[in-house]
């Protein structure tokens, strides 16, 4: 063997080594209900970041006093069992993780409930205690749920499900069967048909949960097809996979709007999903007598009132439009639209663009008007958290280490919020160095920058308000360069027939004004669809709670039987599995409908 070779065995074999001390210190405490013992094995600003597995939530223990808490709490119900490495995942290995360096390890053990994974971030002890390794970071994560396993591997449609049959029902046929869902009603309905809509019912589809997909584009994708012309996904592709099936490896590295869209429809087909395009929810109200939700959907000229016991929300962080009230704007005798309705600049050569907001849709508006031949000049409100599209990458550099994607999906899950900030924090400071010059340009030629909410840069931003950043891909260099003009809001006195009147007096000449103002929240549109009294009853969606987890998103909220889903393709794919487990869970009887507070440990 070489010697480079020799060493990184030798290295690998003592990382084992050093995680089966730590993992045989701990089982025995928890195969002791030791709960004090088992936490003394953290660090005093050690975490547990548990999903379903113990909690049956998603919850977080900081610090060794609350840890030992919920696995007081927990080991009745639980029944953990012995904790150890998971052979066929990634081995040990020191690796960096919020610039802390830390002996990482997955593991998996069984629960009450099922199968559960884990990942272990460990860091030297600081006195001679043994073992010599202290816990710094714990995820534990319910895998799959007791006798009700995916249908996947061996569990899938066996070799003679689909034999010859003269004269009879063929794949086609049942496929047509399921989806008109003629006599029956699905136990599952998902509002909105994209990336979240499509993950979460492919996994309940194939954990033999019934679930129809509505959406009210005429085309299976259309949500990403007719959005803006030049529009290509801002994260590179190994990160973007749907469960189930990956990306061919020829794809590119971003993935244009039109591919995706394709995609979307072949992944329906071969998931075997069934989904109802051209459809509306118009109403929905919870029986609670009957327990589920009296939905009316208006597919075409049809009405058809169905009545399934889960509700999921996949309509996105961008669902319904704002379009703010600003004085004036009724004067005005030019054209106004939402960038959501935006497709391409060509109609606009010649003219001139006003386009207010400053994030990624306003950007690429702008840019797309700018390369149409259009004047152009952005509105900026607030101050924009700006990142070259390399750096963009720095979150995700997970996936680029070489571990597949189920476990980089386990290890990203592994950062608990203060964690979470903390890299956050350190990546975009490393990235404002690297962009000294781009943001130098920007303030120069007037445009506001930031560093994101709490210095976190875009991640924090998109995670607490769903926008607020820009990922350069040229305009932030037009801006610098003077090709597209910035206008502070607050010079702006009133819009009139002519475009922007300010304060001075003079007037901003447009022919067409972009509102790139963002979306309501999820929310909001449970409001419109259903009504205030379930809105109000849910509560914030989106957002980052005082729990450190995002309020109400892939987790049993106030409402029974209300579900939301939404965020990036990753987040989509990671959290889809979970909100699956929990509905299917629901359904075999195993949990209810809304939490406890025994269920979150507290």
């Amino acid at each position: 063997m070489p010697k480079d070779q020799d060493l990184d065995a030798t290295a690998s074999g003592a990382a084992t080594d050093a995680v089966e001390a730590w993992l045989n210190a701990f089982n025995a405490a928890v195969q002791a209900r030791d709960a004090d013992a088992a936490a003394a094995l953290f660090c005093a600003d050690g975490h547990w970041r548990d999903i379903l597995s113990f909690t049956l939530h998603f919850a977080t223990a900081s610090g060794p006093d609350q840890i030992a808490d919920r696995l007081r709490n927990s080991f009745d119900a639980v029944k953990p069992g012995a904790f150890h490495l998971d052979p066929a995942r990634t081995g040990p290995r020191h690796v960096t993780r919020a610039g802390t360096d830390c002996l990482e390890a997955l593991v998996t053990f069984e629960t009450a409930n099922g199968t559960a994974n884990g990942v272990l971030r460990l860091v030297p002890a600081d006195d001679d205690d043994m073992p010599a390794w202290r816990c710094w970071i714990m995820l534990t994560a319910l895998y799959a749920l007791k006798d009700h396993a995916e249908h996947i591997g061996l569990r899938k449609a066996g070799g003679d499900a689909f034999s010859r049959e003269w004269g009879g029902k063929n794949w086609q046929d049942l496929r047509d069967e399921a989806a008109a869902y003629a006599d029956r009603d699905p136990a599952v309905i998902v509002v909105g048909g994209g990336q979240a809509g499509l993950g979460a019912a492919a996994r309940l589809t194939h954990l033999g949960v019934d679930t129809l997909i509505v959406d009210s584009h005429a085309r299976i994708g259309d949500n990403w097809r007719t959005r803006y012309h030049s529009l290509t996904l801002h994260n590179e592709t190994q990160v973007n996979h749907l469960p189930y099936m990956p990306f061919p490896p020829t794809w590119p590295t971003y993935i244009p709007k039109d591919m995706l869209a394709n995609w979307f429809e072949s992944y329906v087909s071969a998931m075997e999903l069934n989904y109802w395009t051209s459809t509306t929810l118009t109403e929905g109200r919870y029986d609670d007598d009957a327990g589920c939700w009296e939905v009316t959907l208006k597919r075409g000229d049809e009405t058809r009132t169905m009545r399934p016991r889960h509700l999921i929300f996949a309509t996105g962080v961008s669902a319904i439009p704002i379009m703010p009230d600003l004085p004036g704007m009724d004067d005005f005798a030019g054209t106004v639209m939402h960038s959501g309705a935006y497709t391409e600049g060509r109609a606009w050569a010649g003219k001139r663009a006003l386009v207010i907001g400053t994030g990624n849709s306003a950007h690429d508006v702008a840019q797309d008007l700018h390369a149409c031949g259009a004047d152009v000049t952005m509105v900026q409100r607030a101050s924009t958290h700006i990142v070259s599209l390399a750096e963009a990458q720095r979150v995700y550099m997970l996936y680029n280490e070489g571990p597949p994607t189920r476990d980089c999906d386990l290890l990203a899950a592994a950062m608990p919020f203060p964690v979470l900030k903390k890299a956050y924090r350190a990546a975009t400071q490393i990235s404002k160095d690297i962009d000294k010059d781009l943001l130098d340009g920007l303030n120069a030629a007037g445009f506001r920058t930031n560093d994101g909410i709490d210095d976190c840069g875009f991640q924090m931003s998109y995670l607490q308000r769903g926008g607020g950043y820009y990922f350069n891909v040229g305009c932030s260099d037009l801006i610098a360069a003077g090709e597209i003009k910035v206008l502070p809001y607050d010079q702006i006195d009133r819009f009139c027939a002519d475009g922007a009147k300010l304060t001075s007096g003079d007037v901003v000449g447009a022919d067409v004004i972009v509102m790139a103002t963002g979306y309501k929240n999820q929310q909001d549109t449970a409001r419109v669809f259903l009504g205030d009294a379930v809105a109000d009853h849910v509560g914030p969606v989106w957002g980052f709670g005082d729990d450190g987890e995002l309020n109400n998103m892939w987790k049993r909220t106030p409402q029974p039987g209300l579900w939301f889903t939404a965020g990036s393709l990753a987040q989509c794919r990671i959290f889809s599995r979970f909100l699956a487990l929990q509905i299917k869970a629901c359904e075999e009887g195993m949990l209810a409908l809304t939490r406890s507070d025994q269920e979150t440990g507290t």
